[in-house]
């Protein structure tokens, strides 16, 4: 028997609108991954920042290119290469591939930024999530040893969840022929800038990431090896609050300076300004 019965507050039988849904967009608010900031999506503007606390939320490769350069000839867009048949790669790869409109999860080309001519590559996280295959290993490679010919400064903007387990040993080795690539290039006495944003990690930051003249950062950005969980696991061990971010690298030497999203074009014309300069 129910006590009590409130007939004029029952919503069990008010009908919805299965409409209402389908009319409200997707991504219309958001929640800052690093402070947990609600804003509204346009709060970001073009650069996509985080209004509090200055975090950046991850863009594809070509909204870096828009907002970097003044012009960009890409190199390399009709690559191909075999890949190992494991089941469901094929699909993956085409999927991200309509996804963000690049053959592979880094875009390499000729670029200008405030002036400056470079070899300029952007790894795209939104790529399977930025992952280190066969493919991205060739390209980077190549966008290195063009510049070694033609005497270019190279910027790199790193991200990435490491190497592509789907290729197995073939992933892994790219980061021994990248780092053969940027060693023949500082050999020539050539500037390599790195910039890493969020996130950057396993074998990417395990070689080429960290193998930079100068290393730049965007604010809070996640930059490591192994994640999190699996430190804590293995030694047991609770880590601190800003473990694997930028400004803990940068207290212990690993990065040069934490630059935000919109003065990074201006930052980087000037060091690879004064770099050439230097060398003549």
């Amino acid at each position: 028997m129910e006590l009590y019965s409130n007939k004029k507050n029952d919503t069990s039988k008010i009908k919805k609108d299965a409409s209402v849904n389908d009319r409200i967009p997707d991504g219309l608010f958001l929640a800052c991954p690093y402070c947990g900031a609600q804003m509204y999506n346009k709060q970001l503007g073009k650069y996509r920042v985080c209004a509090k606390c200055g975090y950046g939320f991850r863009l594809q490769a070509r909204e870096r290119i828009e907002l970097l350069t003044q012009n960009f000839e890409e190199m390399d867009a009709d690559i191909q290469m075999d890949h190992p048949d494991f089941p469901g790669y094929a699909e993956k790869l085409k999927r991200a591939q309509s996804q963000t409109e690049l053959a592979e999860s880094v875009l390499t080309g000729l670029a200008d930024i405030e002036g400056e001519r470079v070899a300029l590559g952007i790894m795209d996280s939104y790529f399977m999530m930025g992952s280190l295959g066969s493919m991205t290993g060739e390209k980077i490679t190549r966008l290195f040893e063009y510049a070694t010919a033609h005497r270019l400064p190279v910027v790199l903007f790193t991200a990435s969840g490491g190497a592509r387990m789907q290729e197995g040993i073939n992933s892994l080795m790219q980061m021994a022929k990248v780092s053969a690539a940027v060693a023949a290039h500082q050999e020539a006495k050539l500037l390599y800038l790195v910039v890493l944003t969020d996130p950057t990690t396993g074998g990417v930051t395990a070689s080429f990431a960290m193998q930079g003249d100068i290393t730049l950062a965007e604010p809070h950005a996640l930059v490591g090896f192994a994640g999190a969980r699996v430190i804590e696991s293995t030694i047991h061990e609770k880590l601190p609050k800003d473990f694997q971010r930028v400004e803990t690298l940068l207290e212990n030497g690993f990065v040069d300076q934490i630059v935000p999203r919109s003065e990074l074009a201006r930052l980087i014309a000037q060091i690879v300004r004064l770099h050439t300069t230097e060398a003549e």
